[in-house]
């Protein structure tokens, strides 16, 4: 049997649509379910259904159609949510999978796997949109407390099969979309059945990710790769409006941002071979971050070892946030260690198993 280190080889390869050779599938699958890229290998098994082994097949298959099920019911879901919201007035922004679901093709909605739906409405328009969310049968499961940076709502109904996760910002740490602007700036309007909303174009959709993986899920500090992602990045620069890389530049402030969204880049070039502008994969600290991704998926206990490198750009870090967090914090000096809470927690956060992740 193959090893875990060779498996995310093979798995970015069947992903690619290469031929299977020398694959050991037992190892491919699990990695595949870890990552909830298995609906993504659906080509791949279309492609080489002849040759593939009728279980591989006959499993990947099983999983798409059950996920074209699944989403096809969260569509459907969202488009009345969206439909509430705009009889308040409100016309919402899609996160995500929300913009994934809401401008995929009917053939192509099984392809992704996702859990919730992620939807952003302007400050102003938050309580009012929670209203007309609860009018039509939710309720609110979790809501942040008032003294949080960012503020989202969790919310369900018994009939549906996700949730919808309400925000009123962009994934991420604020201080990272200073040279973004207004979130309207990078969207376009869009119908979904009877509803009205906004889609954020390919570029600020690539941007949102990198960013949701990199820091809001902590991926920079803990040398994850999210490979769900790097193939709904793949599919977005493989798109027919394709990604602006000058005006992806443009939106990225500060070298700690341009490392972590060099590193996603070069991840992607890397695993799943996409073109990415040569000035993009090129730099050191990119590169040796993902080369500490890689090393951490094939060998997992390497993971801790491996955290002493978010010392390479914890001054970056700091230079960032210090115009945004409390005096107290500013006083610390730039390369001083990490407060013992965030070592704690990244040490917790490293041997965890965490879904999408390898």
């Amino acid at each position: 049997m193959a090893g875990h280190s060779t498996a995310l080889t093979s798995l970015c390869n069947c992903l690619q649509g290469m031929p299977p050779v020398d694959v050991e599938w037992t190892s491919v699958i699990g990695l595949a379910n870890q990552t909830l890229t298995t609906p993504a290998l659906i080509d791949f098994a279309d492609k080489f259904a002849e040759i593939l082994p009728e279980d591989v097949c006959g499993y990947i298959r099983q999983i798409h159609s059950r996920n074209v099920l699944r989403n096809n019911r969260l569509v459907a879901q969202l488009e009345e949510a969206v439909i509430a919201m705009n009889g308040l007035g409100i016309t919402p922004i899609m996160l995500k999978g929300a913009s994934t679901l809401a401008t995929a093709p009917k053939e192509r909605r099984g392809v992704r796997l996702m859990s919730d739906l992620d939807i952003m409405v302007m400050p102003d328009e938050a309580k009012m949109a929670v209203s007309a969310l609860c009018a039509i049968g939710y309720d609110i499961d979790y809501q942040t407390p008032p003294e949080s940076p960012r503020w989202h709502v969790e919310l369900n109904r018994p009939q549906d099969v996700g949730t919808i996760d309400l925000q009123q910002a962009a994934p991420g740490p604020a201080y990272l979309y200073q040279s973004v602007g207004h979130p309207l700036n990078h969207c376009v309007p869009a119908p979904l059945g009877r509803g009205r909303l906004y889609i954020p174009t390919p570029t600020y959709r690539a941007l949102m990710l990198i960013i949701h993986d990199q820091f809001q899920d902590y991926g920079y500090w803990l040398g994850d790769l999210d490979l769900r992602h790097l193939v709904e990045l793949r599919d977005l620069s493989n798109s027919a409006e394709g990604l602006d890389w000058k005006e992806l530049t443009s939106l990225v402030s500060g070298e700690l941002m341009k490392n972590a969204v060099e590193t996603q880049l070069f991840a992607l070039a890397e695993l799943l071979d996409v073109e990415i502008p040569q000035e993009l994969r090129s730099r050191l600290i990119p590169r040796l971050q993902f080369m500490r991704q890689l090393m951490q998926a094939r060998f997992p206990a390497t993971r801790v070892p491996f955290l002493a490198m978010t010392m390479l750009d914890l001054g970056n870090y700091r230079k960032m946030v210090n115009g945004t967090i409390q005096p107290a914090a500013r006083r610390r000096g730039l390369w001083s260690l990490p407060r013992t809470g965030t070592l704690q927690f990244l040490l917790k956060a490293a041997v965890a198993v965490r879904a999408g992740k390898a």
